[in-house]
Protein backbone atom coordinates (compact mmCIF):
# COMPACT_ATOMS: atom_id res chain seq x y z
CA UNK A 1 0.00 0.00 0.00
CA UNK A 2 1.80 3.18 -1.08
CA UNK A 3 2.13 5.83 1.62
CA UNK A 4 1.23 8.57 -0.83
CA UNK A 5 -2.38 7.42 -0.74
CA UNK A 6 -2.77 6.77 3.00
CA UNK A 7 -4.45 10.08 3.79
CA UNK A 8 -6.95 9.63 0.98
CA UNK A 9 -7.69 6.12 2.19
CA UNK A 10 -8.53 7.37 5.69
CA UNK A 11 -11.11 9.79 4.29
CA UNK A 12 -12.30 7.56 1.41
CA UNK A 13 -15.94 6.62 2.00
CA UNK A 14 -15.29 3.19 0.47
CA UNK A 15 -13.34 2.33 3.66
CA UNK A 16 -15.87 3.68 6.16
CA UNK A 17 -17.39 0.30 7.07
CA UNK A 18 -14.01 -1.07 8.15
CA UNK A 19 -11.16 1.46 8.44
CA UNK A 20 -9.16 -0.70 10.84
CA UNK A 21 -6.89 -2.44 8.29
CA UNK A 22 -5.90 1.07 7.08
CA UNK A 23 -5.16 2.14 10.66
CA UNK A 24 -3.00 -0.96 11.09
CA UNK A 25 -1.05 0.00 7.97
CA UNK A 26 -0.88 3.60 9.21
CA UNK A 27 0.78 2.60 12.51
CA UNK A 28 3.77 1.27 10.56
CA UNK A 29 4.59 4.94 9.87
CA UNK A 30 3.81 6.45 13.30
CA UNK A 31 4.39 10.00 11.99
CA UNK A 32 2.99 10.13 8.46
CA UNK A 33 3.48 13.29 6.42
CA UNK A 34 2.39 13.48 2.83
CA UNK A 35 3.12 16.42 0.58
CA UNK A 36 1.42 19.62 1.86
CA UNK A 37 -0.78 17.51 4.14
CA UNK A 38 -1.11 17.28 7.91
CA UNK A 39 1.17 15.21 10.14
CA UNK A 40 -0.82 12.07 10.99
CA UNK A 41 -0.12 10.41 14.36
CA UNK A 42 -1.45 6.88 14.91
CA UNK A 43 0.27 5.20 17.87
CA UNK A 44 -1.33 5.20 21.32
CA UNK A 45 1.55 6.61 23.36
CA UNK A 46 2.33 9.39 20.87
CA UNK A 47 -1.33 10.47 20.68
CA UNK A 48 -1.67 10.46 24.47
CA UNK A 49 1.52 12.51 24.90
CA UNK A 50 0.42 15.08 22.29
CA UNK A 51 -3.05 15.42 23.86
CA UNK A 52 -1.25 16.56 27.03
CA UNK A 53 1.33 18.75 25.23
CA UNK A 54 0.74 22.54 25.57
CA UNK A 55 2.58 23.06 22.25
CA UNK A 56 -0.46 21.57 20.46
CA UNK A 57 -3.19 24.15 19.88
CA UNK A 58 -6.93 23.56 19.44
CA UNK A 59 -7.60 27.23 18.72
CA UNK A 60 -9.62 27.60 15.52
CA UNK A 61 -7.57 30.67 14.59
CA UNK A 62 -4.35 28.62 14.56
CA UNK A 63 -5.98 25.86 12.51
CA UNK A 64 -7.10 28.44 9.95
CA UNK A 65 -3.66 30.06 9.92
CA UNK A 66 -2.14 26.65 9.22
CA UNK A 67 -4.34 26.21 6.19
CA UNK A 68 -7.21 24.26 7.75
CA UNK A 69 -8.15 20.78 6.59
CA UNK A 70 -10.89 18.97 4.74
CA UNK A 71 -12.50 17.56 7.87
CA UNK A 72 -14.83 19.63 9.96
CA UNK A 73 -15.48 19.49 13.68
CA UNK A 74 -18.90 19.43 15.33
CA UNK A 75 -19.41 23.18 15.09
CA UNK A 76 -20.12 25.87 12.54
CA UNK A 77 -22.73 28.13 14.01
CA UNK A 78 -21.77 31.77 13.48
CA UNK A 79 -21.22 31.97 17.26
CA UNK A 80 -17.84 32.56 18.93
CA UNK A 81 -15.83 29.31 19.20
CA UNK A 82 -16.81 27.09 22.11
CA UNK A 83 -14.17 25.95 24.57
CA UNK A 84 -13.27 22.82 22.55
CA UNK A 85 -11.82 25.16 19.91
CA UNK A 86 -9.86 27.34 22.35
CA UNK A 87 -6.57 27.09 24.27
CA UNK A 88 -5.82 28.06 27.89
CA UNK A 89 -6.44 30.36 29.63
CA UNK A 90 -9.73 31.10 27.80
CA UNK A 91 -10.51 27.38 27.38
CA UNK A 92 -10.00 26.77 31.12
CA UNK A 93 -12.24 29.67 32.16
CA UNK A 94 -15.18 28.60 29.99
CA UNK A 95 -14.84 24.89 30.70
CA UNK A 96 -14.65 25.51 34.47
CA UNK A 97 -17.86 27.55 34.39
CA UNK A 98 -19.64 24.97 32.21
CA UNK A 99 -18.43 22.10 34.37
CA UNK A 100 -19.72 23.69 37.56
CA UNK A 101 -23.28 23.26 36.25
CA UNK A 102 -22.68 19.76 34.86
CA UNK A 103 -21.18 17.76 37.70
CA UNK A 104 -18.97 17.71 40.81
CA UNK A 105 -18.34 19.57 43.00
CA UNK A 106 -21.24 22.02 42.46
CA UNK A 107 -23.77 19.64 40.90
CA UNK A 108 -22.50 16.19 41.96
CA UNK A 109 -25.79 14.38 41.29
CA UNK A 110 -27.00 16.12 38.15
CA UNK A 111 -26.15 13.28 35.72
CA UNK A 112 -26.84 10.46 38.18
CA UNK A 113 -30.28 11.90 38.93
CA UNK A 114 -31.16 11.49 35.23
CA UNK A 115 -31.10 7.66 35.48
CA UNK A 116 -34.86 7.36 36.04
CA UNK A 117 -35.65 9.76 33.19
CA UNK A 118 -33.26 7.84 30.91
CA UNK A 119 -34.86 4.48 31.70
CA UNK A 120 -38.33 5.92 31.14
CA UNK A 121 -37.32 7.48 27.80
CA UNK A 122 -35.63 4.25 26.63
CA UNK A 123 -38.66 2.16 27.66
CA UNK A 124 -41.00 4.52 25.82
CA UNK A 125 -38.92 4.35 22.63
CA UNK A 126 -38.77 0.53 22.75
CA UNK A 127 -42.52 0.33 23.46
CA UNK A 128 -42.94 2.55 20.40
CA UNK A 129 -41.60 -0.26 18.19
CA UNK A 130 -45.07 -1.77 18.72
CA UNK A 131 -45.83 -4.85 16.67
CA UNK A 132 -43.08 -4.13 14.15
CA UNK A 133 -40.63 -6.95 13.67
CA UNK A 134 -37.96 -4.75 12.11
CA UNK A 135 -36.74 -1.28 13.04
CA UNK A 136 -34.09 1.22 12.03
CA UNK A 137 -32.26 1.55 15.33
CA UNK A 138 -30.76 4.92 14.34
CA UNK A 139 -33.95 6.80 13.43
CA UNK A 140 -36.26 5.09 15.92
CA UNK A 141 -33.98 4.86 18.95
CA UNK A 142 -30.30 5.91 18.91
CA UNK A 143 -31.06 9.38 17.49
CA UNK A 144 -34.14 10.47 19.51
CA UNK A 145 -32.85 9.20 22.88
CA UNK A 146 -29.75 11.42 23.37
CA UNK A 147 -31.47 14.46 21.80
CA UNK A 148 -34.30 14.09 24.32
CA UNK A 149 -31.84 13.78 27.22
CA UNK A 150 -29.65 16.76 26.24
CA UNK A 151 -32.81 18.89 25.82
CA UNK A 152 -33.96 17.87 29.32
CA UNK A 153 -30.51 18.59 30.77
CA UNK A 154 -30.37 22.07 29.25
CA UNK A 155 -34.00 22.79 30.07
CA UNK A 156 -35.48 22.92 26.57
CA UNK A 157 -39.28 22.65 26.94
CA UNK A 158 -40.66 19.27 25.86
CA UNK A 159 -42.89 20.89 23.25
CA UNK A 160 -39.74 22.36 21.61
CA UNK A 161 -37.87 19.02 21.43
CA UNK A 162 -39.23 18.08 17.94
CA UNK A 163 -38.10 21.49 16.60
CA UNK A 164 -34.64 20.98 18.08
CA UNK A 165 -34.36 17.60 16.38
CA UNK A 166 -35.40 19.18 13.07
CA UNK A 167 -32.69 21.85 13.43
CA UNK A 168 -29.90 19.60 14.71
CA UNK A 169 -30.26 17.15 11.80
CA UNK A 170 -29.26 19.51 8.93
CA UNK A 171 -26.52 21.09 11.07
CA UNK A 172 -24.99 17.66 11.71
CA UNK A 173 -25.46 16.69 8.03
CA UNK A 174 -23.47 19.82 7.15
CA UNK A 175 -20.48 18.42 9.06
CA UNK A 176 -19.99 15.64 6.49
CA UNK A 177 -17.16 16.62 4.13
CA UNK A 178 -19.12 15.29 1.14
CA UNK A 179 -22.30 17.28 1.84
CA UNK A 180 -20.63 20.56 2.85
CA UNK A 181 -19.97 21.31 -0.81
CA UNK A 182 -23.68 21.34 -1.66
CA UNK A 183 -25.10 24.88 -1.74
CA UNK A 184 -28.58 23.59 -0.83
CA UNK A 185 -27.36 21.65 2.21
CA UNK A 186 -25.27 24.63 3.35
CA UNK A 187 -28.31 26.95 3.05
CA UNK A 188 -30.45 24.47 4.99
CA UNK A 189 -27.79 24.12 7.68
CA UNK A 190 -27.37 27.92 7.87
CA UNK A 191 -31.13 28.38 8.33
CA UNK A 192 -31.21 25.64 10.99
CA UNK A 193 -28.31 27.29 12.85
CA UNK A 194 -30.14 30.61 12.78
CA UNK A 195 -33.39 29.09 14.10
CA UNK A 196 -31.54 27.12 16.78
CA UNK A 197 -29.66 30.24 17.88
CA UNK A 198 -32.86 32.32 18.04
CA UNK A 199 -34.68 29.69 20.05
CA UNK A 200 -31.80 29.24 22.49
CA UNK A 201 -31.43 33.01 22.80
CA UNK A 202 -35.12 33.22 23.75
CA UNK A 203 -34.61 30.54 26.40
CA UNK A 204 -31.47 32.31 27.73
CA UNK A 205 -33.40 35.58 28.09
CA UNK A 206 -36.22 33.71 29.83
CA UNK A 207 -33.80 32.02 32.28
CA UNK A 208 -32.20 35.38 33.09
CA UNK A 209 -35.65 36.55 34.26
CA UNK A 210 -36.88 33.26 35.78
CA UNK A 211 -34.11 30.78 36.64
CA UNK A 212 -35.05 27.08 36.84
CA UNK A 213 -33.29 23.93 37.95
CA UNK A 214 -31.60 23.26 34.62
CA UNK A 215 -28.19 23.66 33.05
CA UNK A 216 -29.13 26.67 30.91
CA UNK A 217 -30.14 28.59 34.06
CA UNK A 218 -26.82 27.67 35.69
CA UNK A 219 -24.86 28.85 32.64
CA UNK A 220 -26.79 32.16 32.56
CA UNK A 221 -26.27 32.64 36.30
CA UNK A 222 -22.64 31.45 36.35
CA UNK A 223 -20.57 33.37 38.88
CA UNK A 224 -17.06 31.95 39.05
CA UNK A 225 -13.91 33.69 40.27
CA UNK A 226 -13.28 34.74 36.64
CA UNK A 227 -16.76 36.25 36.24
CA UNK A 228 -19.78 35.09 34.26
CA UNK A 229 -20.14 33.84 30.69
CA UNK A 230 -21.37 36.40 28.19
CA UNK A 231 -24.69 35.66 26.46
CA UNK A 232 -22.80 34.65 23.30
CA UNK A 233 -20.60 32.28 25.33
CA UNK A 234 -23.68 30.72 26.94
CA UNK A 235 -25.22 30.20 23.48
CA UNK A 236 -21.98 28.77 22.10
CA UNK A 237 -21.69 26.30 25.03
CA UNK A 238 -25.35 25.27 24.68
CA UNK A 239 -24.96 24.62 20.94
CA UNK A 240 -21.78 22.61 21.60
CA UNK A 241 -23.61 20.42 24.13
CA UNK A 242 -26.58 19.95 21.83
CA UNK A 243 -24.69 19.04 18.68
CA UNK A 244 -21.37 17.52 19.75
CA UNK A 245 -22.84 15.65 22.71
CA UNK A 246 -25.74 14.19 20.83
CA UNK A 247 -24.03 13.15 17.61
CA UNK A 248 -21.26 11.18 19.31
CA UNK A 249 -23.73 9.34 21.56
CA UNK A 250 -25.86 8.30 18.58
CA UNK A 251 -22.76 6.65 17.11
CA UNK A 252 -21.75 5.09 20.45
CA UNK A 253 -25.16 3.43 20.85
CA UNK A 254 -25.41 2.37 17.20
CA UNK A 255 -21.84 1.05 16.97
CA UNK A 256 -22.49 -0.65 20.30
CA UNK A 257 -25.57 -2.52 19.15
CA UNK A 258 -23.89 -3.43 15.85
CA UNK A 259 -20.90 -4.87 17.77
CA UNK A 260 -23.16 -6.81 20.18
CA UNK A 261 -25.16 -8.29 17.28
CA UNK A 262 -21.85 -9.41 15.77
CA UNK A 263 -20.92 -10.96 19.16
CA UNK A 264 -24.15 -12.73 20.21
CA UNK A 265 -22.45 -14.44 23.17
CA UNK A 266 -21.70 -11.02 24.71
CA UNK A 267 -25.26 -9.85 23.96
CA UNK A 268 -26.61 -12.89 25.84
CA UNK A 269 -24.33 -12.15 28.78
CA UNK A 270 -25.59 -8.57 28.89
CA UNK A 271 -29.20 -9.84 28.88
CA UNK A 272 -28.42 -12.06 31.88
CA UNK A 273 -26.21 -9.52 33.64
CA UNK A 274 -27.23 -5.86 32.99
CA UNK A 275 -24.35 -4.59 35.14
CA UNK A 276 -21.96 -5.81 32.43
CA UNK A 277 -23.02 -2.72 30.43
CA UNK A 278 -20.40 -0.62 32.26
CA UNK A 279 -17.50 -2.78 31.02
CA UNK A 280 -19.08 -3.26 27.58
CA UNK A 281 -19.33 0.51 27.01
CA UNK A 282 -15.69 1.07 28.02
CA UNK A 283 -14.51 -1.65 25.64
CA UNK A 284 -16.74 -0.19 22.88
CA UNK A 285 -15.09 3.21 23.37
CA UNK A 286 -11.78 1.49 22.66
CA UNK A 287 -12.92 -0.92 19.95
CA UNK A 288 -15.36 1.28 17.95
CA UNK A 289 -14.90 4.89 19.15
CA UNK A 290 -17.56 7.33 17.90
CA UNK A 291 -14.86 9.98 17.28
CA UNK A 292 -12.24 8.33 15.06
CA UNK A 293 -9.75 11.17 14.73
CA UNK A 294 -9.08 14.73 15.87
CA UNK A 295 -8.10 16.81 12.85
CA UNK A 296 -8.24 20.31 14.37
CA UNK A 297 -4.84 20.54 16.04
CA UNK A 298 -1.86 22.76 15.19
CA UNK A 299 1.74 22.92 16.45
CA UNK A 300 2.55 26.29 18.00
CA UNK A 301 6.25 25.29 18.35
CA UNK A 302 8.53 22.72 16.73
CA UNK A 303 7.80 19.28 18.22
CA UNK A 304 9.80 16.10 17.81
CA UNK A 305 7.87 12.82 17.62
CA UNK A 306 9.79 9.56 17.06
CA UNK A 307 12.75 11.43 15.62
CA UNK A 308 10.57 13.45 13.21
CA UNK A 309 10.49 17.22 13.72
CA UNK A 310 6.99 18.61 13.17
CA UNK A 311 7.51 22.30 12.36
CA UNK A 312 5.66 25.11 14.13
CA UNK A 313 2.38 25.95 12.36
CA UNK A 314 1.86 22.43 10.99
CA UNK A 315 -1.62 20.86 11.17
CA UNK A 316 -1.77 17.53 13.02
CA UNK A 317 -4.32 14.72 12.89
CA UNK A 318 -4.50 12.44 15.93
CA UNK A 319 -6.09 9.14 14.86
CA UNK A 320 -7.66 8.01 18.15
CA UNK A 321 -9.18 4.85 16.63
CA UNK A 322 -5.73 3.70 15.44
CA UNK A 323 -4.23 4.33 18.88
CA UNK A 324 -7.07 2.37 20.50
CA UNK A 325 -6.01 -0.74 18.59
CA UNK A 326 -2.27 -0.28 19.00
CA UNK A 327 -0.69 -3.65 19.95
CA UNK A 328 2.09 -1.74 21.75
CA UNK A 329 -0.57 -0.68 24.25
CA UNK A 330 -3.34 -3.33 24.18
CA UNK A 331 -3.01 -7.11 24.13
CA UNK A 332 -4.92 -8.70 21.23
CA UNK A 333 -6.35 -5.27 20.26
CA UNK A 334 -8.53 -6.49 17.35
CA UNK A 335 -10.63 -8.60 19.74
CA UNK A 336 -13.79 -7.19 21.34
CA UNK A 337 -13.40 -8.22 24.98
CA UNK A 338 -15.53 -6.64 27.74
CA UNK A 339 -13.50 -8.63 30.31
CA UNK A 340 -10.35 -6.73 29.33
CA UNK A 341 -8.74 -5.62 32.60
CA UNK A 342 -6.98 -2.53 31.27
CA UNK A 343 -9.10 -0.31 29.02
CA UNK A 344 -7.40 3.08 29.29
CA UNK A 345 -8.82 4.01 25.88
CA UNK A 346 -8.70 7.25 23.89
CA UNK A 347 -12.43 7.11 23.10
CA UNK A 348 -13.04 10.37 24.97
CA UNK A 349 -9.65 11.87 24.12
CA UNK A 350 -7.34 12.82 27.00
CA UNK A 351 -5.83 15.90 28.59
CA UNK A 352 -7.54 19.28 28.97
CA UNK A 353 -9.89 18.59 26.03
CA UNK A 354 -11.05 15.15 27.20
CA UNK A 355 -14.75 14.79 26.41
CA UNK A 356 -16.79 17.16 28.55
CA UNK A 357 -19.96 15.07 28.15
CA UNK A 358 -18.35 11.69 28.96
CA UNK A 359 -20.38 11.02 32.17
CA UNK A 360 -23.64 11.61 30.30
CA UNK A 361 -22.62 9.59 27.21
CA UNK A 362 -21.49 6.64 29.34
CA UNK A 363 -24.76 6.48 31.27
CA UNK A 364 -26.88 6.88 28.12
CA UNK A 365 -25.04 4.07 26.32
CA UNK A 366 -25.16 1.75 29.35
CA UNK A 367 -28.92 2.33 29.77
CA UNK A 368 -29.68 1.99 26.06
CA UNK A 369 -27.69 -1.19 25.41
CA UNK A 370 -28.78 -3.05 28.55
CA UNK A 371 -32.48 -2.34 27.84
CA UNK A 372 -32.22 -3.27 24.15
CA UNK A 373 -30.53 -6.53 25.17
CA UNK A 374 -33.21 -7.25 27.77
CA UNK A 375 -36.27 -6.46 25.68
CA UNK A 376 -35.57 -7.47 22.06
CA UNK A 377 -36.38 -11.15 21.39
CA UNK A 378 -33.79 -12.78 19.12
CA UNK A 379 -32.45 -9.55 17.55
CA UNK A 380 -30.38 -9.88 14.36
CA UNK A 381 -28.82 -7.69 11.68
CA UNK A 382 -30.72 -7.28 8.42
CA UNK A 383 -27.57 -6.20 6.55
CA UNK A 384 -23.94 -6.33 7.50
CA UNK A 385 -22.13 -4.05 7.04
CA UNK A 386 -24.89 -1.42 7.31
CA UNK A 387 -24.79 1.83 5.29
CA UNK A 388 -22.49 4.39 6.92
CA UNK A 389 -22.56 8.18 7.25
CA UNK A 390 -20.10 10.05 5.05
CA UNK A 391 -18.23 11.60 7.96
CA UNK A 392 -14.76 10.14 8.62
CA UNK A 393 -14.42 11.94 11.99
CA UNK A 394 -17.78 11.05 13.57
CA UNK A 395 -18.00 7.53 12.17
CA UNK A 396 -21.19 5.51 12.54
CA UNK A 397 -23.95 3.75 10.60
CA UNK A 398 -26.53 5.96 8.90
CA UNK A 399 -29.10 3.20 9.37
CA UNK A 400 -29.01 0.01 11.40
CA UNK A 401 -31.90 -2.26 10.44
CA UNK A 402 -32.53 -4.83 13.15
CA UNK A 403 -35.06 -7.67 12.91
CA UNK A 404 -36.45 -9.36 16.05
CA UNK A 405 -39.23 -11.77 17.04
CA UNK A 406 -41.00 -9.56 19.58
CA UNK A 407 -40.58 -7.46 22.71
CA UNK A 408 -40.15 -8.80 26.21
Amino acid sequence: MPHASMLRQITDFANRANPYPIYEELRRTPVLHEEDGPYVISSYYDIEALLHDPRISSDAANVTAAGGDELSGPEATGLPPSFIRLDPPEHDRLRRIANSSFGPPHRPRRIDDMRGDMRETVSGLIDGFGDARQIDLVDQFAYPFPVTMICRLLGVPREDEPSFRAWVDPIVAGLDPDTRTSADSERTAQEARLQLGLCLNGLVEQRAREPRDDMLSDLVDSRGPEGAMTTMEVLSTAVLLLIAGHETTVNLITNGMLTLLRHPEVLQRLRDEPGLSVRIVEELLRYEPPVQLLPQRTCIADIEVRGVTIPKGSPIWLVLAAGNRDPERFKDPERFDPDRQDIQHLGFGSGIHSCFGAPLARLEAQTALSELARRLENPRLVEDPPPYRQNAVLRGPRNLNVAFDGLR
